[in-house]
């Protein structure tokens, strides 16, 4: 029989499958914990999970693209139903699902129809692209936690019930943006020594199709400034060590420190910031540092965007998206070349008047953002429990 909040002890399942998505649920069951502490959490984890006392089910395995997931379908699909079974068979008092929408809504979608309640923590971008998806969500999730106040409006037109949070991210980093000479202390680098971020990505996919090209935009603006360091976040030791390999192949002498995550100190070190695509872009904005986008997916993938005009909106970036105007300039799939992005690199290393103005926008964004999301996001959830009961 399905728990109540009346007993003893409440269940709530936790699904990840995303790095950002880690992050997002950690904040959020400290939050819940401060206000509930006999909640029980488990579910699909990553390692801050797990420390925020979530008892793992699975280990998140993050893929990207619509091509690329294909590789792994068999291993993601065979974990989605042992999760599924999990929950059917142990009922929680709720399912949250957060980010990862192609692997969390089907799941989501058979939990609800079973009768346990369900939440999505970051509404899937069906707004700027595949808009058909927007149909699943009200069959998927009795509640849609949404991070950008614009999303709330458009899926509620669509039926789909939704509160507006605001992003964790934007609570966790301080407004004042950090002082990059400190940072570069800290991170054991030369304070006076001008410094580049390489952010490839976090999963295997995306430093195989972005590592060599970042690595060649890092030496083309090096060969122009020979002072520049350069240093990049790597999610883990399987990550790096492909990054490694690519740097001997690439630029073997580039001056480039590898950090062991710290991916914000990164960002707060660097005067320029060469990113692809994703959470990073908003860390960026957050962290108030100017910034270049890059990405590359399969031809196919590409293909199946450009024939079905899946793409809504005229950025990827999300930096972009939330500004009046596009600060980031972004290099996607054929444009995504060394000396192109390098020119766009000592662009803002050139032009401190530039970075200064960016450094303002994205700190009104910022204030924008700040909603004390995780607590928001718990009193939904908790609102839901109550009613469930």
């Amino acid at each position: 029989m399905q728990q109540t909040t009346s007993q003893l002890s409440t269940r709530i399942g936790i699904v990840v499958n995303e790095v950002s998505g880690d992050q997002l649920a950690a904040a959020l069951i400290e939050a819940l914990h401060a206000k509930r502490p006999e909640i029980r959490f488990e579910g699909m984890t990553g390692p801050l999970m797990e420390a925020a006392g979530c008892r793992s089910l699975a280990t998140m395995h993050p893929v990207m693209g619509l091509v690329e997931v294909f590789r792994h379908l068999p291993g993601l699909l065979k974990t989605r139903r042992r999760l599924a079974n999990h929950f059917l068979n142990q009922p929680p008092d709720l399912v949250l699902g957060v980010d990862a929408p192609d692997f969390n809504l089907a799941l989501e979608t058979r939990l609800k129809a079973a009768g346990i309640p369900t939440a999505h923590f970051v509404s899937p971008t069906v707004w700027a692209w595949r808009q058909g998806r927007v149909k699943k969500l009200h069959r998927a999730v009795d509640l849609m936690l949404c991070i950008f106040d614009f999303e709330v409006d458009f899926l509620r037109r669509h039926n789909v019930a939704a509160v507006y949070v605001g992003h964790p991210l934007a609570d966790q980093i301080p407004l004042q943006p950090v002082d990059s000479r400190e940072v570069r202390l800290e991170l054991g680098l030369d304070p006076e020594r001008p410094v580049i971020a390489l952010l490839p990505g976090s999963r295997m996919s995306e430093v195989s199709r972005l590592g060599a090209v970042f690595l060649q935009t890092a030496l083309w603006v090096h060969q122009r400034k020979p002072e520049l360091h350069f240093v990049a976040p790597m999610v883990n030791e399987r990550i790096k060590q492909a990054f490694q390999e690519q740097q001997l192949s690439v630029a073997p002498k580039l001056p480039l420190t590898l950090l062991d995550g710290k991916p914000r100190q990164a960002i707060g070190a660097a005067d320029v910031v060469l990113t692809a695509s994703g959470t990073a872009t908003l860390e960026t904005l957050l962290l108030k540092r100017p910034m270049v986008v890059a990405y590359r997916l399969s031809a196919m993938t590409v293909w199946l965007i450009r024939t079905f005009d899946l793409l809504k909106t005229p950025y990827v970036a999300i930096a972009n998206l939330l500004s009046d105007r596009p600060l980031a300039p972004e290099f996607i799939q054929e444009a995504c070349q060394p000396e192109a992005m390098g020119r766009a690199l000592l662009g803002f290393l050139e032009d401190q008047s530039q970075c200064e103005e960016i450094a303002q926008r994205y700190l009104r964004i910022h204030q924008g953002l700040r909603r004390d999301a995780a607590n928001k996001a718990a009193e939904a959830l908790l609102g839901m429990l109550e009613k469930s009961t």
